[in-house]
């Protein structure tokens, strides 16, 4: 039964009913988006080798969860992009500019995970 707004109540069957949601929006991206495949490559490779070389709980946090956030992004942008496709091929300067900046974002996490990896793996070096 859902509450004064229209909400539906939360509760275990709700969340798993989310659960299942987000792992469908996984496998979409999954099974249409280059872009998250090759960063869930990437993650997968570097992910064990973050987790290895980080000293601490911190800086593993610092090394996974960068790699983390492109992934989390990048599904935004394909969401983005997905919504923008849905209106239409024609080209309107605001679809491309929302694209530009949904792209523009991963690039910057991507950056991210440089400065965060050589930050942390740079002062290491003899």
């Amino acid at each position: 039964m859902a509450d004064q707004t229209g909400h539906l109540p939360r509760g275990p069957a709700r969340m798993f009913k989310a659960t299942v949601w987000s792992l469908q929006g996984l496998r979409a991206a999954w099974l249409h988006e280059s872009s998250f495949r090759l960063e869930a490559y990437l993650f997968v490779v570097l992910a064990p080798l973050g987790w290895w070389l980080g000293q601490d709980g911190v800086e593993r946090a610092l090394l996974v969860g960068s790699l983390m956030l492109v992934l989390a992004i990048e599904l935004l942008n394909s969401a983005i992009e997905a919504v923008i496709g849905r209106y239409g091929d024609e080209h309107h300067e605001l679809a491309g500019r929302a694209k530009d900046m949904g792209s523009a974002a991963v690039f910057v996490l991507m950056l991210n995970v440089l400065m965060v990896w050589g930050a942390i793996l740079l002062p290491r070096l003899p």
